[in-house]
């Protein structure tokens, strides 16, 4: 929904306020300053135009991640863990993505998923214990009805929120083990509360971040353009 949304203000936007030509057409005729002013109102008044609409949309209903999961502080305005529990001696936590953060574009024409392809969550589950150097690391597709790994691999705990891939061995491909280890591995995180019972949070909780930085990208956007005064323009 809230892709969709951006789309169509970007594609409204194009429509309606060729830039290229407003700017060749007042060079023509006006001064570089004059010209500049006046594609500036132009963009502050698109701005502002897509931030109220955006601001209008309704957020899905609050969701509490499942016991005894709890919510990172902090978590709406960073890239780092979302949830986060103890399950015995060991430290727990879970980050979120969605196909688009991987591969831009990547949920394109896939309307039919409810929420243009975000029933499609990528989680990745880090376990860590006292005393050791390195963390356990599992790559996720989390579904609403399933969940399923794509990689297993051990890790430095403090490469623990950074993706870029590591030249150690990650091991071999998860796809290639024994049915009967596959099993046990699955077995292993649901033990420790990861399965498909997080979806319904998280779904909602991306919807909330994206909202969130959307509007952020309208003001802050605008805030510059209007030669950082304030951000009156986008927001009045």
């Amino acid at each position: 929904m809230l892709r969709r949304a951006l789309t169509r203000a970007a594609g409204s936007l194009r429509q309606r306020h060729p830039w290229r030509t407003c700017a060749a057409r007042q060079s023509s005729s006006s001064s570089p300053s004059a010209a500049s002013a006046t594609v500036n109102k132009v963009i502050l008044r698109s701005l502002k135009d897509h931030y109220l609409e955006v601001s209008k949309m309704t957020p899905p209903p609050k969701i509490s991640p499942p016991s005894p999961f709890t919510v990172v502080k902090g978590a709406l305005d960073s890239g780092g863990p979302v949830l986060t529990r103890t399950h015995g001696n060991e430290e727990i936590s879970v980050r979120v993505m969605r196909l688009a953060n991987i591969i831009p574009g990547g949920d394109e024409g896939n309307d039919d998923d409810g929420d243009d392809g975000i029933n499609q969550l990528f989680v990745h589950v880090d376990i860590s214990k006292p005393g050791q150097k390195e963390s356990l690391h599992f790559f996720c597709g989390l579904y609403p009805d399933a969940l399923g790994i794509h990689s297993v691999t051990l890790r430095a705990k403090e490469d623990i929120g950074f993706l870029e891939a590591s030249n150690k061995y990650g091991g071999p491909t998860f796809q290639d083990l024994d049915e009967g280890t596959r099993d046990a591995l699955h077995a292993y995180i649901e033990e420790r509360g990861i399965s498909e019972s997080l979806f319904p949070f998280l779904q909602a909780w991306l919807y909330v971040k994206d909202h969130r930085n959307l509007m952020r990208w309208f003001k802050t956007i605008g805030t510059f353009v209007d030669e950082g005064k304030t951000a009156s323009s986008v927001t009045a």
